[in-house]
Formats: structure tokens, C-alpha cells, sequence
């Protein structure tokens, strides 16, 4: 049985993506005689028609959609493969996959990244954004190689835990409410305010503040990222329970113990009591590790707490 060609793959992809043959061959310089191969040489092999010609482009059929989409993951993963042999040979280090919950700061990231950057230049990170519950699990099964989890997690023998920051969080109110200097259960049970999704430890993690105030409010509205969260505040439609870091300064968010300055249209107050949100890094347990891993380790550990 003969494979699949992955270059007469590119070209059918080519060609749903740019509506014609000719725009086809010309993104890909080939003469277009040897598109019309590739199309009829991989309906051959599928032994199913892909394309129908139109007068003014061509369209993908049923099983040619499917070719398609199920096609863009194969290319991805020949692109992958090549530049994980081409980074091996010129001794440069691999790609390592680095899975954050809704609750990582999308401030500190982007800091992380950059001294991750200056310090090891050949190290590309590629982020996915991944539950702590399904990150561990992904860490287990090798699809993962460092992940950034809310704590405490499950012990495991093949996932080795490092407690990474405990974080304050805060509350992001709007200006007209008028707020107290300190948010209590009480106080903020009768208003609205946001939170993040069910399915996320920092949802359980509210829960249970207000919860051992002897409250069970439902929250006005439920949102997986704390921009969005941020957003609600300043348009007056609600509070928000955020991470100290996602309201400050991000080069003050290192170690800073006070909220962060107002901005306009909300206010950033403490809570009380006090609540800590405590995040930690976890990677495979391995004898000998990985130098790309170990960089992203250690840049990550500068920025704990």
C-alpha cells in the first residue's frame, strides 16, 4: 500500500485555502499541469473524488473536507517533526510544551517569555492553555512537559510537583459602588460579581471563602479569563475576584504585598479574610533532565515566590 504524499497533501490545502488551481500553483511555484497531478494521483489513492471544479473556484466535497481538516494536523506535525531533527543537529535545544491555567497571569507571561529569551535563545516555548486536572494528566501521558497548575495536586510518581507562587487576590470593584476599604463575604454576597468557570480550581478555590463565611452566593456571571473578568468591573456590571498580579504593575507584581493602583472606572480592594491563591510547577520525573525543560525551570522558578 502506498502512502500518503504529504506534498500532494499541501497542494489540496492549498487550493481550499486559496479557491483555485492556478492561485494554488502559484503560492506553491509549481506549474499547474503538476497541481492537477497532485489532485488526481490523491483521489486516487483516497479512491474518493475531493474537489469539484466551479467556474470560478474550486470546492472541497464531503470527503475532501474531511482530507482537509484532518490533513492541516499531519502537516503540522511533519513541520514539527523537521524542526525537532533540525534543532538536534545544530545542538540547539528542542520545543518545550508548556500547559497554564485560566488562573497563570497573562501579565508575568509575557516576562517570563522574555528572560526565558535572553537566557536561552534556542528554546521555544509553545504555551497551551489546559486545566490543572487535564494538564496533569497530559503530563503523565507525555504531551506535556512542564504545565503551571493550581495547588495542592494529587501526588504522582511520574510528575515531580515544586510549589511555584501564593498569590493574594483581590477585588476589582466599580468606582460607583462606593467600596469598603477591605471586601468581606457579607458585603460582596449582596452584589454581583464574577468568577471563573466551575470547571476551575480558582472557581473552587472562591467557593470556599465564601463558604467558610457561612455564604453560597451564585455568581452573576461565569468566564474562563481574567481579562474578561477585569472588563466586567470596569464596565460597571460587576466585581471580580482576581489574582493580585492581574491588576498591578507586572514588574511590581514580584513580591508586592499591597493592591496594585486604581484604575479608572474600578477599585482594587484587599480581601478579608485574606485569601492566597497557590499555583505550582509541574514536570515529568525524569532521571536525566531534558536542557530545554531545565531552562524553562529555571526561569520560572525567578519568578516564584
Amino acid at each position: 500500500m502506498r502512502n500518503l504524499n504529504l506534498d500532494q497533501l499541501q497542494t489540496l490545502v492549498a487550493i481550499a485555502d486559496l479557491g483555485t488551481f492556478a492561485a494554488a500553483a502559484q503560492a506553491l511555484h509549481l506549474a499547474p499541469p503538476t497541481v492537477s497531478l497532485h489532485i488526481k494521483e490523491l483521489e486516487s489513492r483516497m479512491q474518493a473524488a475531493l474537489l469539484v471544479r466551479g467556474r470560478r473556484q474550486a470546492e472541497l466535497t464531503a470527503a475532501g473536507q474531511v482530507l482537509v481538516e484532518e490533513g492541516r494536523k499531519l502537516l503540522a506535525a511533519s513541520d514539527d517533526l523537521i524542526d525537532l531533527v533540525q534543532r538536534r543537529a545544530s545542538g540547539r535545544a528542542g520545543v518545550v510544551r508548556v500547559g497554564v491555567s485560566a488562573g497563570v497571569s497573562t501579565r508575568l507571561l509575557p516576562l517570563m517569555l522574555e528572560a526565558l529569551g535572553r537566557r536561552s535563545p534556542g528554546v521555544e516555548v509553545r504555551l497551551e492553555a489546559v486545566g490543572s486536572a487535564d494538564a496533569m494528566q497530559r503530563l503523565k501521558a507525555g504531551t506535556l512537559d512542564v504545565a503551571i497548575v493550581a495547588s495542592p495536586q494529587p501526588a504522582s510518581a511520574e510528575v515531580q510537583i515544586t510549589p511555584w507562587r501564593s498569590d493574594a487576590m483581590v477585588a476589582v470593584v466599580p468606582s460607583a459602588w462606593n467600596p469598603p476599604a477591605r471586601i468581606t463575604p457579607a458585603w460582596l454576597a449582596e452584589r454581583r460579581w464574577a468568577s471563573f468557570a466551575p470547571a476551575t480550581q480558582m472557581h473552587g478555590l472562591i467557593a470556599g471563602w465564601f463558604g467558610q463565611a457561612g455564604f453560597h452566593p451564585r455568581p452573576f456571571l461565569t468566564l474562563s479569563y481574567p481579562g474578561a473578568l477585569k472588563s466586567l468591573a470596569a464596565a460597571s456590571q460587576s466585581a471580580a475576584l482576581l489574582p493580585l498580579e492581574e491588576v498591578q504593575d507586572p514588574q511590581e507584581a514580584l513580591g508586592v504585598e499591597a493592591p496594585g493602583v486604581d484604575t479608572p472606572g474600578v477599585q482594587v480592594r484587599p480581601l478579608a479574610p485574606a485569601l492566597l491563591r497557590p499555583m505550582a510547577v509541574a514536570h515529568r520525573t525524569s532521571p536525566t533532565l531534558n536542557p530545554a525543560v531545565a531552562s524553562v525551570l529555571a526561569v520560572l522558578a525567578e519568578f516564584g515566590n
